[in-house]
C-alpha cells in the first residue's frame, strides 16, 4: 500500500513547506478542476505517466498551457522518435500506487517509484504557486516551486526543470539534450497482457486533475518562494557548458551524494535497525550515485565531443 494523503500533508509539515488546500470531490481532468480552483491564484497542472521500449518510466509533469510533443520528447531524451507512450494503468497502480487522474510530482514518494525519472516544466518557477493533487483527486494542494523542490530533494529526487517546448537539433553533432534524464538503473520489465488498443491509457486518466477544490477557510496565502525567472532557462548548448565547467561538475556530483544520503535517513529506517542503517546507506549510495556519476559523464564526454567539434571548425583552414 502506497503513501496515503495524510501521510503526504504531514510530511510537507514537517518539512516547513507552506501549502493552501483545497478539497473538491473527484476529478478526472485538468478541465474539471479549473472549474473549481481556476479562479483561485496559482497554475494549473497537467501530469503525465509515460513509458519507453525498455520499461523505463518517467514522470512528466506541465503548466496546463504547455504543449508536450511526445516524439520530440522522445528524441531529446536519445529514445528515437516513438521512444514514449503512454505507461498501462497497470503499471499505474503497481509503479506509483496511485489511482487515475492522482499522477504528480508527489507521487514519486513511494519506494516503488524510486526508478522513475521526473521531468519538470521550467514554466512552473515563473509561477507564484501550482496546483498538484497530493496522492489524492479528491483534494488540491497549492505550492512554489521552491517548496517542491525541498520535498522532492527530501526523497532523493534531483529536481530536473527543462524547457518541454523546445525543439533542438538531434544528431551526430548534437547530443540529446535530456539524455541524462534516461533512468539508467530501473529494472526491466514485461508489459502486462492489455487488450488491443489498451496498451495506451488515454492522457486524460494521467493528467493531474487538480480540480474543483474547495476553499479551506483557514488557508494562509501562499508565499513565492522564489522571483519569477526571468528569460529562457537553459537549453542543450547551456547545458553542455555548464558541465564544461569543473567546479560546476563536481557541484553536481556533491548536490546527487546528498540527495541519495537524505533518501536513506527516513524516520523508519532509523526505527527498525540503527546498525544496519550504516550497511544499507553505504550500498544505496554506491548503487545510486555510481549510475548518477554515469550520467554526468555522459554528458561530460558530450560536452568534450561538441567543443572538440566547435573548435574544430573554428580553426579549420580557410579554402583558396
Amino acid at each position: 500500500m502506497g503513501v496515503m494523503k495524510e501521510q503526504l500533508l504531514a510530511r510537507l509539515e514537517e518539512l516547513k513547506i507552506e501549502f493552501q488546500q483545497y478539497e473538491h470531490p473527484v476529478v478526472l481532468t485538468v478541465e474539471a478542476q479549473a472549474k473549481h480552483v481556476g479562479h483561485l491564484k496559482g497554475a494549473l497542472s497537467k501530469n503525465l505517466f509515460l513509458k519507453d521500449k525498455k520499461q523505463r518510466y518517467y514522470v512528466v509533469s506541465a503548466l496546463a498551457e504547455t504543449k508536450v510533443d511526445l516524439k520530440v520528447l522522445s528524441q531529446r531524451l536519445g529514445l528515437g522518435k516513438g521512444g514514449l507512450r503512454m505507461a498501462p494503468e497497470e503499471a499505474l497502480g503497481e509503479i506509483l500506487q496511485v489511482p487515475l487522474g492522482c499522477v504528480t510530482p508527489f507521487a514519486l514518494v513511494n519506494e516503488t517509484a524510486r526508478h522513475v525519472s521526473l521531468l519538470l516544466d521550467q514554466g512552473f518557477k515563473t509561477k507564484e504557486s501550482c496546483f498538484f493533487h497530493p496522492l489524492s483527486n479528491d483534494m488540491t494542494i497549492a505550492l512554489n516551486a521552491r517548496d517542491l523542490d525541498k520535498f522532492l530533494n527530501s526523497i532523493g529526487k534531483l529536481p530536473a526543470y527543462v524547457d518541454l517546448e523546445a525543439n533542438p537539433p538531434v544528431g551526430k553533432d548534437h547530443p540529446p539534450d535530456l539524455a541524462a534524464l534516461v533512468p539508467s538503473d530501473a529494472p526491466t520489465m514485461a508489459d502486462p497482457p492489455t487488450q488491443q488498443g489498451s496498451s495506451q491509457v488515454s492522457e486524460k486518466n494521467h493528467v493531474s486533475s487538480n480540480t474543483q477544490p474547495k476553499v479551506v477557510p483557514a488557508a494562509k496565502p501562499v508565499k513565492s518562494s522564489s522571483a519569477p525567472a526571468k528569460g529562457k532557462s537553459p537549453g542543450a548548448e547551456n547545458v553542455l557548458i555548464s558541465f564544461a565547467d569543473p567546479d560546476k561538475f563536481v557541484e553536481e556530483i556533491l548536490e546527487k551524494t546528498a540527495a541519495v544520503i537524505l533518501s536513506e535517513f527516513k524516520e523508519e529506517n532509523i526505527e527498525k535497525h540503527r546498525e544496519e542503517l550504516a550497511t544499507t546507506a553505504s550500498k544505496s549510495i554506491s548503487k545510486q550515485l555510481g549510475l548518477e556519476l554515469k550520467n554526468l559523464a555522459i554528458i561530460f564526454k558530450n560536452t568534450a565531443y561538441t567543443e572538440g567539434f566547435k573548435a574544430g571548425l573554428h580553426h579549420q583552414p580557410k579554402r583558396m
